[in-house]
């Protein structure tokens, strides 16, 4: 990537939120941004750019990018976030088999996500939440003990 447009791309992160909707909108021909996180619209923007440098992506590129989403990337790949017909799983959660890693008080510690609850030293806990309490004797959201 030429420097001059990383340069540009990461001086946009020190932007304030109105510096970069000014930015979206000369970029996107005075449309609004959409409501979404700082990060989200640097992100969109940052895209633009490049796009504008280098051109879009052909059909055929776009067509193997959405095939190997489809078949590969259990973030978006919904069958993969599927719960069998029960009420969907929190979108949050990666997928069962993933290994949630944080370091606390100096300790690395490893939960497992599993079809329905999480492992965490070879015993089951039916939420995250409990998982975090077992560990700290405190009730905590499993999700912002765990970044997730």
């Amino acid at each position: 990537m030429d420097t001059a447009i990383l340069s540009e791309i990461l001086a946009l992160k020190n932007a304030t939120l109105e510096e970069m909707r000014a930015r979206y909108m000369e970029l996107y021909g005075g449309k609004e941004p959409p409501s979404i996180s700082k990060l989200e619209l640097w992100k969109k923007i940052a895209y633009k750019i490049q796009e504008r440098e280098y051109g879009v992506l052909s059909a055929e590129a776009e067509t193997a990018k959405n095939q190997l989403i489809n078949e590969h990337d259990p973030i978006n790949h919904k069958t993969l976030r599927s719960n069998n017909g029960h009420a969907p799983r929190d979108k949050r959660l990666p997928i069962p088999g993933t290994v949630i890693t944080k370091v606390y008080k100096g300790t690395t510690l490893q939960v497992k996500v599993l079809e329905k609850g999480f492992e965490y030293n070879e015993k089951v806990y039916k939420t995250l939440g409990s998982v975090v309490k077992a560990i700290t004797k405190a009730h905590w959201s499993g999700y912002l003990f765990f970044n997730l």
